[in-house]
């Protein structure tokens, strides 16, 4: 038990915790001017240059938290965010339209999506409305109903002008899907201009005929030439019949989502025409550029003020090192576009390809995506949603008045209410031909390539940095609070205070007289510091760690609540809730909440107190006498959420945030003054946190309530007294379901709720991961975050790497077949509860100074047969030509209608398309496994869809175990993850 009392490390996991980190990885806003040969200023524009800058590092001893790593996701992805694409179209769901105060008209869709292996229910909403989607996950109750109102109001649309009816007809769902499809495509074209060294001008830049041989490996590496003529797959505007944009261009599927370049080299050459139109034409309309430029660095670098274009609002100028074969990537964003990841590494030089490759697609597919959300693009946006929702109201209203009305008013809910026998003989007609048409659809979207096939590009081994391990199994206590203490665990139960070691049995430090609601265990200071009771008889206990520790040593009597007399605090009976200071200072300052006071108490802090000298000291004397009251300050209620901010020079200016009522307030620990945070324009609050964040030095909070989190920056003014006022680095996100806790770990904030974690980045809150984890109770996040649950949470393998996206034919998507697990198919088995730890040197302890890891791991599963028996590489795939899909198709439509019944048979490889030579499939591999036809259609389905997802995914919706895998990727139980089929034939 000894380790578990010494940590080194605990200051620099608290720093990183709370998220101390810079704006600055992702560049500075700069004024680009651009002149011709003559030096006449030709253009400029302001923007945001990412070039990976070692200034921020030139630092060794960088101060603990600051923001050191790289890692690469896919921000939104959309098998995250197209919600109705996966889990409304072809179930039973319902939609509703109606119009708001303002009259405007708003659509609202709910399913509840049966979460198969894990026995999660949940309802998922999406509000349809001009300024765009609204989604969010409700708990399901067996025995309470959801109504139309409580959903809307749970979106904050409490107010209508003509209340919500529901829609029969099943042709809704074509339109839902056209307004899913406004949020952008799935599909990417980018740009590709050739640069030689020395060229100043788009125009000498586009008349460039040939590429040099690395820019011919540089493509190479991208993706494979394919011949435009005849070409069936995503076009990216190029013609594929004429060849009037050229013979050949450069393709590619990544994560799912196909990628056209357009190459200046490869498009359309005039030797009279000097502005080469035809290569502006494409190239000048893409959001995203690519600029490969010859030269040594020394050269002229490319400014985009070079380049005529209203339309590109991002640059990737790319150059290549003959000398150490690497490539140097640099970024220029145009103002007004988000911040957006991954940033670049420091130095921004890439020496292994594949890890470039990977990083650049990322990095363009996630600079799209934030460029949508400029005001250019948004607002053509809500101009078109706007005019759709529109005109599906106009078309569906006189239908509605002539639709009987019985219907209309039902909560949502699988049963039916009573009605007539008849009626519900139409109802359930309706119903299969609602399915019917849903799921047909559904197989048409996939088909013609308009939803992501992300299963045909996952990797297996990827580990992912919010992966879970095995703490402690099968613990049967309920957990009430837990803060770490170095390796181990302290943990307040209903059987008394427990300590808990990874693979040693639990130590009683406490027994169950004493109930602590709430602990902090500060290594550094020798204390234990926590509220016991509640109501009137609730008060705050402070303990040394070292008399703790001696007790457990010497395997003394366990104390009881008789035996903590003497480490009461002074006038802290009755407190309902209190914090603590966690930056590092010269003193630790408690705020304690006692109805509507609060009392501020501080310690001085003494390095002999610390843990190493503290056996020094007479194991008898009281900690509570080093502690000294301050103030007392008065507030309106009693508060609900407790957050101390440190002010920058820690005299006068320390803050207390504070949520009560409607509203959080900033209250002046000096003067209990009190300001006006941020109020929340809503009927009901659900106070969530208020998380101190620090950029540059400078304090920030992240505000979180209901589904929404707010950043906001407070700026010392006028003597300690904040300046809060709207500021461009203010920004807000909404969470899909609402959490009871939230921590920040960055550059990850993670939200739990009762069975789901979801993972955002701290810097502007987009979405990278969404796990379910059943019956989940967040236990410690003061460093390593540890949870209860029945599962774990495994990494999501949602990286692509050349060899499966690329290299299988761009006709063959590649997919896996996994085989379900027994396990997940007991009916009546009575879950464990588990704790599990998610190591926080995974989420922020990777360098970016040190060479990237790859995202990408060897696409093999190692199974270990036994103990002593070696493991072997096992590979699984399924490629499936585009005709081959098709036919399935068609055949999975005609059984779909009844007009098939005798089993799809083994299906035969269909003639291939010409291809890139290096382009390869093994037959072997290509072979379809089973004759059955749902498996069939079912694995090439999911082959060109969503599909099922791996183990390694921690998706809602995957029906699939991982396989075994090997030793050192084992340490922890991988969740059930699964992806409901997408038709399901039985």
């Amino acid at each position: 038990l000894m380790k578990c009392f010494y940590s080194s490390s605990v200051s620099e996991d608290l720093g990183c915790r709370r998220g101390e980190f810079s704006r600055k990885h992702y560049g500075s806003v700069e004024l680009l001017i651009s002149s011709d040969a003559d030096g006449a200023i030709q253009r400029a524009g302001r923007f945001r240059v990412e070039n990976g800058s070692s200034v921020l590092f030139q630092n060794t001893d960088y101060t603990p938290g600051t923001w050191h790593r790289t890692d690469v996701h896919l921000e939104n992805p959309e098998y995250h965010t197209r919600w109705y694409f996966k889990y409304f179209l072809g179930k039973v769901h319902q939609n509703y339209i109606g119009t708001d105060a303002e009259k405007n008209p708003f659509f609202l869709s709910v399913v509840l999506s049966d979460q198969n292996n894990q026995r999660v229910p949940q309802y998922h909403a999406i509000l349809w409305r001009k300024t765009g989607t609204q989604k969010i996950c409700l708990p399901y109750s067996p025995t309470k109903t959801l109504s139309v109102k409580s959903i809307l109001s749970a979106m904050s649309l409490d107010k209508f002008e003509k209340s919500p009816r529901e829609i029969f007809h099943p042709e809704i769902q074509k339109d839902l899907l056209v307004l899913e499809e406004q949020e952008g495509s799935v599909n990417f074209k980018f740009g590709i201009l050739y640069a030689k060294d020395g060229q100043l001008t788009d125009d000498e830049m586009f008349s460039n005929e040939m590429g040099s041989e690395s820019f011919q490996r540089f493509l190479h590496l991208l993706g494979d030439i394919v011949t435009l003529k005849g070409w069936t797959g995503y076009r990216g505007g190029l013609d594929t019949k004429n060849d009037t944009t050229g013979i050949f261009s450069i393709y590619t599927v990544f994560q799912g989502h196909e990628i056209m370049f357009h190459v200046s080299t490869m498009l359309p050459y005039s030797r009279e025409n000097k502005q080469q139109v035809e290569r502006k034409r494409h190239i000048g309309n893409d959001i995203v550029t690519i600029v490969f430029q010859e030269g040594e660095e020394s050269s002229p670098a490319f400014k985009p003020s070079m380049i005529r274009s209203h339309f590109t609002h991002i640059f990737a100028l790319v150059r290549y090192n003959k000398q150490n074969d690497s490539y140097r990537l640099k970024i220029f964003s145009e103002e007004s576009v988000p911040l957006f990841g991954p940033p670049l590494p420091s130095p921004p030089v890439f020496t292994n390809h594949q890890e470039f490759r990977d990083f650049l697609l990322v990095k363009l597919i996630n600079g799209e995506k934030a460029t949508l959300e400029t005001p250019t693009f948004s607002q053509k946006r809500q101009r078109t949603l706007d005019m759709l929702i529109r005109s599906l109201y106009q078309d569906l209203m006189p239908d509605l008045h002539k639709v009987n009305n019985m219907l209309n008013r039902r909560s949502f809910s699988d049963v039916l209410p009573e009605s007539p026998k008849s009626t519900r003989k139409k109802e359930e007609a309706r119903q299969a031909e609602f399915v019917r048409l849903g799921q047909a659809l559904k197989l048409k979207t996939s088909v013609k390539g308009d939803a992501t096939a992300n299963l045909a590009t996952t990797s297996f081994c990827k580990k992912e940095p919010w992966e879970s391990q095995s703490f402690c199994s099968n613990f049967p206590h309920e957990v009430v609070c837990a803060d770490s203490w170095g390796q181990s665990l302290l943990v307040s139960t209903d059987a008394g205070i427990l300590l808990i070691d990874d693979g040693q049995p639990s130590v009683q430090v406490f027994d169950k007289t004493l109930q602590v609601k709430q602990m902090h265990v500060l290594e550094t200071l020798d204390l234990l510091i926590a509220r016991t009771d509640k109501g009137k008889d609730s008060r705050l206990l402070v303990f040394r760690l070292s008399a703790v520790q001696k007790d457990i040593e010497t395997k003394q009597i366990i104390r009881s609540k008789y035996d903590c007399r003497e480490n009461k605090l002074e006038r802290t009976k009755g407190c309902h809730l209190y914090a603590i200071n966690t930056h590092h200072g010269s003193e630790l300052r408690i705020v304690v909440a006692i109805r509507n006071k609060l009392l501020l108490v501080t310690k001085k802090y003494n390095p002999c107190n610390s843990l190493t000298s503290s056996s020094l000291l007479s194991s008898s004397e009281s900690p509570v006498e080093e502690f000294q009251y301050i103030r007392e300050i008065c507030l309106s209620d009693p508060p609900v959420v407790m957050t101390l901010v440190d002010g920058p020079t820690g005299d006068s200016d320390n803050m207390i945030c504070v949520a009560y009522r409607h509203q959080f307030d900033l209250v002046n620990e000096s003067t209990g003054e009190s300001y006006r945070l941020h109020h929340v324009e809503t009927n009901r609050v659900n106070f969530v946190a208020a998380i101190d964040v620090y950029e540059d030095g400078e304090a920030g909070l992240l505000l979180c309530y209901n589904y929404v989190c707010q950043y906001r920056k407070v700026h010392p003014f006028n003597g300690g007294s904040p300046l809060i006022q709207p500021s461009a680095y203010d920004f807000h996100f909404s969470w899909n379901q609402v959490p009871y806790a939230v921590v920040c770990a960055f550059p990850y904030i993670l939200a739990f709720t009762t069975d789901s974690i979801e993972i955002r980045l701290v810097v502007n809150g987009n979405l990278v991961h969404t796990a379910v984890v059943p019956e989940l109770q967040l236990v410690a996040s003061k460093s390593d975050i540890y949870f209860k649950a029945t599962a774990a949470v495994s990494g999501s393998s949602d990286s692509s790497s050349k060899e499966m996206s690329s290299r299988s034919s761009p006709q063959t998507p590649t997919a896996y077949e996994m085989p379900e697990s027994p396990l997940s198919s007991l009916e009546g088995e009575v879950p464990c509860k588990n704790l599990y730890k998610i190591p926080l040197s995974n989420l922020v302890g990777r360098s970016i100074e040190r060479p990237l890891k790859s995202p990408l791991a060897p696409k093999v599963i190692t199974t270990s047969t036994s103990s002593s028996a070696p493991s072997l590489p096992v590979t699984h795939s399924l490629s499936l030509s585009r005709m081959e899909i098709k036919e399935i198709a068609s055949r999975t439509r005609k059984e779909l209608l009844g007009l098939l019944d005798e089993p799809i048979p083994k299906t035969e490889t269909a003639p291939k398309q010409k291809k890139a030579p290096r382009r390869q499939s093994d037959p072997k591999q290509g072979a379809v496994r089973s004759t059955s036809s749902d498996r069939i259609i079912s694995s090439s389905f999911e082959s060109c869809s969503e599909g099922r997802h791996l183990s390694t995914s921690s998706d809602p919706d995957t029906s699939a175990n991982r396989e075994e895998s090997s030793p050192s990727s084992c340490s922890f139980q991988p969740i059930s993850l699964y992806d409901e089929d997408i038709i399901d034939l039985k």
